[in-house]
């Protein structure tokens, strides 16, 4: 019978001496290999070599305009990927059609949801579109970030912290142009269309805000509008026939230039301030005509991309490079463009920022977090967030259409509640 030999107790030392410096190694390395390890956490939608990204428009239907914001957003992704992706992952942009209708919101959101298994739901437009999906993915706990529409609904982490805006929520914007109002034209009464929506409702609310107990006085005129309608002509009759001196402009694009170029025709000459979401020249201004546009009120806060002024600014240099390279059909003078591109560049940020932690939580405690500029926005505005504070933009500054493009005066204005 093969017996083993007994080791030496200096063998028995060696090995067992080896044993430990060997564990001792491995445990080091697991150390310098836990850290990177342990911060790859993945969720739905994303791998080592893509995050998969959702997107609903109006590519067809009343705010058809808006479709030019997908369409340079999936173009700016395709650039995105060219340079390699987001710290190595590709973006898989998934962008549906919903012709600004909500059931078919619901639809399309589902779909990316549960069907095509996107990481989250970015940019998405409409206030009626995004209010008909937002419990759904508060229940799914599915980022709905940056939502594309000002709607103040959408900076309510207590009850909905799985959806942020982006934009200046409608009612800080239009308490800049009441108070306006009443430094400029204390005694001026009034003309409002809105939009019988949350949207148009923002608006008439951040009205009172500011102007409390003479609203009812100096507002003569109030009337709303539906999306399904082909015109907003009577209204704007309507209005005209109580005689305000100013006209307040809270309408979608289709029926913002409607509502310009009837004034028009009616030889009406009110000061009017429209609200910010129509003010691309191209889509709205051009149709209305220019020059009956002329001296039209409203608040930015992303540089005009008609305006010369910007021309010489290194983000305005970059934006024209990419539109020539990846959109170079897209019409000049469109607005939305510029919106998809400053939107996209803050999400490949926030997305820069998870690191290896692509997470549904991770993402949204990056965007409660958020303290930043974007270069092609007016100087002086500032993305800033907090876990309270769901309102990622809040400044706005005046600006004067001269016929040809917007030029800003005055200071920046900051939009909050008093």
């Amino acid at each position: 019978m093969l017996r083993c030999a007994k080791p030496s107790i200096r063998n028995s030392f060696t090995l067992s001496h080896l044993v430990r410096k060997l564990g001792l190694s491995l445990g080091l390395l697991g150390l310098l290999a836990s850290p990177s390890l342990a911060q790859k956490k993945y969720d739905t939608g994303v791998t080592d070599t893509e995050i998969k990204i959702g997107n609903i428009m109006p590519y067809s239907g009343p705010a058809s305009a808006y479709g030019i914001i997908g369409k340079t957003m999936s173009a700016y992704f395709r650039m995105i990927n060219d340079n390699g992706g987001v710290n190595g992952r590709k973006i898989n942009f998934i962008s549906y059609d919903d012709a600004y209708s909500p059931p078919k919101t619901v639809e399309q959101a589902r779909k990316l949801v549960e069907s095509d298994e996107v990481f989250l739901i970015f940019a998405s437009l409409g206030t009626a579109s995004n209010a008909a999906i937002q419990k759904y993915m508060n229940n799914m706990k599915v980022p709905q970030i940056f939502v594309a529409t000002g709607a103040s609904r959408w900076g309510d982490p207590e009850h909905f912290p799985w959806t942020i805006g982006w934009q200046p929520n409608y009612r800080a914007e239009v308490r800049v142009y009441a108070t306006y109002i009443l430094q400029h034209h204390p005694g001026a009464k009034l003309g409002v269309l809105y939009q019988n929506d949350d949207f148009g409702k923002d608006y008439v609310l951040g009205l009172k805000d500011v102007l409390r107990d003479k609203y009812d006085k100096m507002v003569v005129s109030e009337i709303s509008y539906e999306v399904a309608m082909p015109t907003v002509d009577s209204q704007v009759v309507a209005i005209k026939s109580a005689n305000p001196d100013i006209f307040i402009n809270i309408a979608t694009p289709k029926f913002a230039a409607q509502a310009i170029k009837k004034i028009a025709e009616l030889g009406w000459h009110p000061i009017q301030i429209m609200s910010n979401v129509s003010g691309s020249v191209g889509a709205v201004l051009k149709p209305a005509g220019l020059e009956n546009a002329k001296g039209i009120l409203t608040a930015g806060y992303q540089m005009d991309v008609t305006d010369p002024q910007w021309d010489s600014y290194p983000g305005m240099k970059r934006f024209r490079a990419f539109m020539a390279k990846y959109y170079p059909e897209a019409d000049r003078s469109e607005s939305g463009p510029m919106t998809a591109w400053n939107t996209s560049t803050a999400l490949v940020e926030v997305l820069k920022r998870c690191g290896d932690n692509l997470t549904r939580a991770n993402v949204m405690k990056i965007v409660a977090n958020m303290d930043f500029e974007i270069d092609t926005y007016l100087p002086g505005i500032r993305i800033k967030t907090s876990p309270t504070d769901f309102y990622p933009i809040e400044q706005v500054q005046m600006m004067r259409f001269s016929g040809e493009n917007w030029q800003p005066f005055g200071p920046v204005i900051d939009g909050h509640a008093e």
